[in-house]
C-alpha cells in the first residue's frame, strides 16, 4: 500500500517552515494578487492558506471533498468542494511564478568548471486514460542533482532543446528526442556544447568537404570493444554548417540482440512488422553527436553520455514517491495546477536535501529584509 503524504504535519507543525522555502510568505502573498489567484478574502482568509489547500489536494492525494473536509475540521477555512474547483483554477499562473522562484535559486552557474545538465521529458496520463494529456520537460544540473528548468506542455508538444535557455560553455546531454537539425542549432548558437543521441536517420550528416555521410557505411567501420569517430557536419535550417563529431562503439551482442527484439516488438505492437534493415543492423551500435572539442577522447563522451539515466531516474522518483503520473483531473487549468504543485513539492524536497547536505543547522534559509542586520545594542 502506498504512503500518503500526512497533510496533518505540515497543516499543524511543518507550514511556517515550507513557506520559507518558497520564499516566504510576504512572497506568496505578493504573487497570489499580482496573477490573480487571490483578489479578496471568501471563506480563505489568505493565499498562505490557499496554498495549504492546493498541496492538500495534489500532494497528499485526498479528493476536493476530502480537502474541504479537512479544512474545516483544522478551522483552516469552511468552504465547499465546488468552491474548492473555482479557487483552484484561477491558480495555474501563481503556482507557476513560485515554480519559476524556486528554479532560479537552483540554476546557478558553477563557480568552477562547466556545468553538465542534463534534459529529458516524461508524458503524463491523466487516471484511467491510456493517452498523453500532459508532458513535463525537465533539466537538471548532474553536479548538485538538482532541476534547473520545468515546463509544462500538452501532448502535442515535442522535446527540443529550444525550450530551454543554455549558456556558453555548458554542456547538455540528451536522447534521441533531442537529435533534430532546430533542436542542435539551438545548443549550438547558444555556445554551449552537446552530446545528443541520434537516429541512424532522421539527421542528415556530411563529412567536412560537404560530401553526405553514408551513417551505416560509418557505423561498420568502428572497431570491436573500441570508440570510433568521424568528424562531420550538419546544416541549419538556412544552410549554415555545424560541425560536431559523429562518436559510436560497437554494443555487445547480448546488448544488440535485447534492442533489435524490443524494436521488432515495438513494430508489432504498432502494427508496422516490417522494419528496416538499417534499422536493426543500427541497435547494435550506441552513437552520439557531439560539439566537445577534439581533445575529448571519443571514450570520454560516451562517458559523460552515461550520465543521462540520473534524469531518468528523477522522473522514476516524481513517479513512484509523489505519483506524478496518474493525476485525477482531466480538467485543463486544474490538471496544470494538480502537477504544477507536484512539481513545487518536488523542488522543495531537492531543497531541504541541499540545506541538509550543505550543513545548515537548521535546515532551511532564512527570510531578512534587509542584506545585513543593524547593531541595535551598539546604538
Amino acid at each position: 500500500m502506498n504512503r500518503r503524504v500526512d497533510e496533518r504535519e505540515w497543516i499543524h507543525y511543518q507550514w511556517n517552515y515550507l513557506l520559507a522555502l518558497l520564499g516566504g510568505e510576504g512572497r506568496i502573498t505578493s504573487l497570489a494578487y499580482e496573477t490573480g489567484a487571490f483578489s479578496r478574502r471568501r471563506k480563505i482568509e489568505s493565499p498562505a492558506d490557499l496554498l495549504r489547500l492546493i498541496l492538500t489536494w495534489a500532494v497528499a492525494e485526498r479528493s476536493l471533498l476530502e480537502t474541504a473536509a479537512l479544512a474545516a475540521e483544522t478551522a483552516l477555512a469552511d468552504v465547499s468542494d465546488v468552491a474548492l474547483i473555482g479557487r483552484f483554477s484561477r491558480a495555474e499562473q501563481w503556482l507557476g511564478a513560485i515554480l519559476g522562484d524556486l528554479l532560479a535559486r537552483h540554476d546557478v552557474p558553477p563557480r568552477f568548471g562547466k556545468q553538465i545538465r542534463l534534459v529529458d521529458a516524461t508524458s503524463i496520463s491523466c487516471r484511467g486514460s491510456k493517452n498523453t494529456e500532459r508532458r513535463v520537460h525537465l533539466s537538471m544540473d548532474l553536479q548538485t542533482g538538482r532541476t534547473t528548468d520545468v515546463d509544462l506542455t500538452d501532448w502535442r508538444s515535442g522535446e527540443s532543446l529550444e525550450r530551454f535557455t543554455l549558456r556558453p560553455g555548458e554542456i547538455v546531454i540528451a536522447d534521441r528526442g533531442y537529435g533534430t537539425r532546430k533542436s542542435l542549432v539551438h545548443a549550438a548558437q547558444a555556445g554551449a556544447y552537446f552530446i545528443v543521441r541520434i537516429s541512424w536517420s532522421n539527421l542528415p550528416l556530411e563529412l567536412l568537404d560537404g560530401t553526405r555521410l553514408d551513417l551505416i557505411e560509418a557505423l561498420r567501420a568502428i572497431p570491436e570493444a573500441r570508440a570510433g569517430e568521424v568528424a562531420v557536419q550538419f546544416r541549419s535550417p538556412n544552410g549554415q554548417a555545424i560541425p560536431c563529431r559523429f562518436i559510436a562503439v560497437r554494443k555487445s551482442e547480448p546488448a544488440a540482440e535485447r534492442t533489435r527484439q524490443a524494436i521488432l516488438a515495438e513494430g508489432r505492437r504498432h502494427g508496422h512488422p516490417k522494419i528496416d534493415m538499417r534499422t536493426l543492423e543500427a541497435a547494435g551500435y550506441v552513437f552520439v553527436l557531439t560539439t566537445l572539442p577534439a581533445e575529448i577522447s571519443p571514450e570520454s563522451v560516451l562517458q559523460l553520455y552515461r550520465f543521462r539515466w540520473q534524469i531518468e531516474q528523477k522522473f522514476k522518483t516524481l513517479k513512484t514517491v509523489l505519483h506524478l503520473g496518474n493525476p485525477p483531473t482531466r480538467s485543463g487549468e486544474l490538471l496544470n495546477v494538480y502537477l504544477t504543485a507536484k512539481l513545487i513539492v518536488a523542488l522543495l524536497i531537492e531543497d531541504l536535501v541541499y540545506h541538509a547536505e550543505s550543513i545548515s543547522p537548521w535546515g532551511y534559509p532564512l527570510a531578512t529584509d534587509s542584506l545585513v542586520a543593524t547593531d541595535t545594542a551598539s546604538a
